[in-house]
């Protein structure tokens, strides 16, 4: 009777026990220096989020510091995860970085030979992990979501179509659900994946409507493991029960953190810094070369100083 008791006993404790959360973040070649240190930024902005959680996720950050992961590189940290990850665990997947649509085959852009679709979505089946999340931030990642959607998994594109192929906004207001503690609209100290998407989604079309822009990029979500991507989940669509049950970050002390007044007015600081550089690339073509550098270095200098007080 003892033995059967304790034999209960561990059955109910082991998945609790070996339920774990990992984070991949992988940063794609920039291509140029105002994407090195924004896309730097953001992966840290969110390795440090989530690094101050009190659940500690496993999280690991690929290609921020050598401007851009590798094919191999890429490849070995997915198999590690395949190695360590149970079937209880949660796993997140985000892609930072540019992305590229020929009508066929989506592309992420590494240091070396692309990625496509297709070859991520079988290194992603390597892992046993029965919960994932693929977040694609980059230009034209509407063009991976039939490759990348499967039962249990959420996959969110920061683009409806392959072909929306301008620079997106929404990776770096995904980046900033991690900080803003607004982000968690339940007020539960955890921010899903459905509240840090809606998030980003609001802060975008707010970005375009203040600068008056055409819209180039519109982020759609699946959870149902096949189909397209939808712009707003619901229960109309079926979408969103998956992704709004999927925790990308449980705030605790970081909700703390994200109230206190420094970092909110370093946090406001690195927005404007953002909205300044986007500005300045877009008009970019009228600006003498010489005026531009000496523009965009210094504006880009000062990111990369207020990034690091944030990161403090």
């Amino acid at each position: 009777m003892k033995m059967l008791l304790a034999l209960t006993l561990l059955l109910l404790a082991a998945p609790f026990a070996l339920a774990r959360s990992a984070c991949l973040i992988v940063v794609g070649h920039p291509g140029e220096d105002d994407y090195k240190v924004r896309f730097q930024g953001w992966a840290r902005q969110i390795e440090s989020a989530l690094a101050a959680s009190p659940e500690k996720p496993l999280v690991k950050t690929v290609g921020a510091a050598s401007g851009g992961a590798t094919m191999a590189e890429l490849e070995s940290a997915i198999n590690e995860a395949a190695r360590t990850a149970g079937a209880d665990d949660t796993f997140t997947l985000i892609l930072i970085g540019h992305g590229t649509f020929d009508g066929a085959d989506y592309k992420f852009n590494l240091k070396g030979p692309d990625i496509r679709s297709a070859q991520l979505a079988v290194m992603l089946d390597r892992i046993p992990s029965t919960r994932q999340l693929v977040v694609n931030t980059t230009a034209a990642s509407g063009g991976a979501m039939a490759a990348l959607v499967k039962p249990h998994r959420v996959v969110i594109a920061a683009t409806r179509t392959g072909t929306q192929k301008n620079a997106t906004v929404f990776a770096r207001y995904f980046a900033d659900a991690f900080t803003d503690a607004s982000a968690d609209t339940d007020k539960n100290e955890t921010i899903t994946a459905l509240e840090a998407y809606t998030y980003a989604v609001r802060r975008t079309k707010e970005y375009y409507d203040q600068e008056k822009r055409i819209v180039t990029e519109q982020a759609v979500l699946n959870d149902i493991g096949s189909g397209a991507g939808v712009r707003d989940p619901g229960a109309d669509n079926g979408q969103g029960l998956l992704a709004a049950s999927f925790p990308v970050l449980r705030l605790g002390s970081t909700a703390a953190a994200a109230a206190n007044p420094e970092k909110a007015a370093f946090l406001k600081r690195k927005e404007l810094l953002e909205q300044q550089i986007d500005r300045l690339k877009y008009q970019k073509e009228s600006m003498q070369p010489l005026d531009y550098r000496r523009q965009m270095n210094a504006l880009l200098l000062t990111l990369a100083q207020t990034q690091a007080q944030i990161d403090q």
